[in-house]
């Protein structure tokens, strides 16, 4: 289904061509010219508000083509009248306009939305930062127990930042499409054992449960997306499960795909929650007092969607999976290749 995600925007027009073009045929006899044309504009108007240029300039195009067909001579494209010529070319005007500001729209709700989060989610692992490094410097008979702690906690919010800047950028790379994959043969168990020392040992590495299939295959994708979805799978589960309570990884390989599932113990997500996890800055309604820029499981499903995989959220019996299915589209012809 991800493979169709890109052309969604087509598939709402085709739908659309075939409500209007029915509606035109049924009441053609009741309705007129100027009421048909109005109908034809509504595909234009529904596909300039997803802000896409190309998919505006396709679609109002074949909605004039449509429209031709009704102009006497009717079921041809010759027009001879300039006022229906007009017409068209208004189309292209409405369409433009409409798909530009709902760029402008898009793109500005996005930035105060960013600036939001930077400002936030920064600043507080910076702080303690601050704080602890004055700490060391100002405290030179500091308790070495307290110095560690000290130390450790300067660590993890360094880590935290570089986990909220690496999501930022990963993003903005997602979203960039002059930026190919960089893809490689990847070994899943060195990148699970390269996302754990993303956390503190004692956060995470006693909790963690791995489980995978004997002889794992090598996976071609972006070696360093992959990571990133392993990294923001677990933070998200050391974020929303007890502490005490262990978080299950399991990686299942078949000759067709690869199955990722990482298990929480939690209390059930509601449904609406559910449906919009994945959407950028979405925070569900309990989620109030839990640090978070609501990107991180954005950034897994673009992830997911760029190697034309998919991931879900459902509830089990104790808790909270998620579930990553990534096709095989390539396999090592040789030794030689994965070298």
């Amino acid at each position: 289904m991800n493979y169709l995600y890109p052309y969604r925007h087509y598939f709402v027009s085709l739908i659309l061509f075939v409500l209007i073009t029915l509606i035109s045929q049924i009441f053609k006899e009741n309705l007129q010219m100027i009421n048909i044309v109005l109908i034809h504009l509504i595909p234009v108007i529904v596909i300039a508000l997803w802000g896409n240029i190309l998919a505006t300039t396709l679609i109002t195009t074949l909605s004039i083509a449509l429209l031709a067909l009704y102009i006497p001579p009717t079921l041809s494209f010759l027009v001879h009248e300039l006022m229906y010529l007009w017409s068209f070319v208004i189309f292209y005007i409405v369409g433009y306009i409409i798909t530009l500001q709902a760029k402008r729209i898009h793109h500005n709700s996005i930035k105060e939305i960013l600036y939001s989060t930077l400002s936030h989610d920064l600043k507080t692992p910076l702080s303690s930062i601050m704080g602890n490094a004055t700490l060391l410097v100002d405290s030179q008979t500091v308790d070495p127990a307290i110095r560690y702690k000290t130390i450790s906690l300067i660590i993890e919010s360094s880590r935290q930042m570089n986990r909220l800047i690496s999501n930022l950028l990963d993003s903005a790379r997602l979203q960039n499409s002059q930026s190919p994959l960089k893809k490689g043969w990847c070994d899943m168990e060195e990148l699970i054992s390269l996302a754990r020392r993303e956390f503190r040992r004692d956060t995470l590495h006693d909790r963690l449960e791995c489980r995978f299939d004997s002889d794992l295959p090598l996976f071609y994708a972006d070696c360093a997306l992959l990571l990133r979805l392993f990294v923001n799978l677990l933070d998200n589960a050391l974020k929303y499960s007890d502490e005490d309570k262990p978080i299950r990884l399991d990686i299942r390989a078949t000759p067709a795909e690869f199955r990722i599932t990482i298990s929480n113990e939690c209390a059930p997500i509601k449904k609406t929650d559910l449906d919009n996890l994945f959407e950028k800055f979405y925070r569900a309604g309990n989620t109030a007092d839990i640090s978070g820029s609501g990107l991180g499981l954005t950034i897994c499903r673009d992830i997911s969607r760029a190697h034309h995989g998919n991931i879900r959220a459902y509830n089990i019996a104790n808790g909270v999976s998620f579930e990553v299915t990534l096709p095989v589209l390539k396999r090592p012809a040789s030794l030689k290749e994965v070298l």
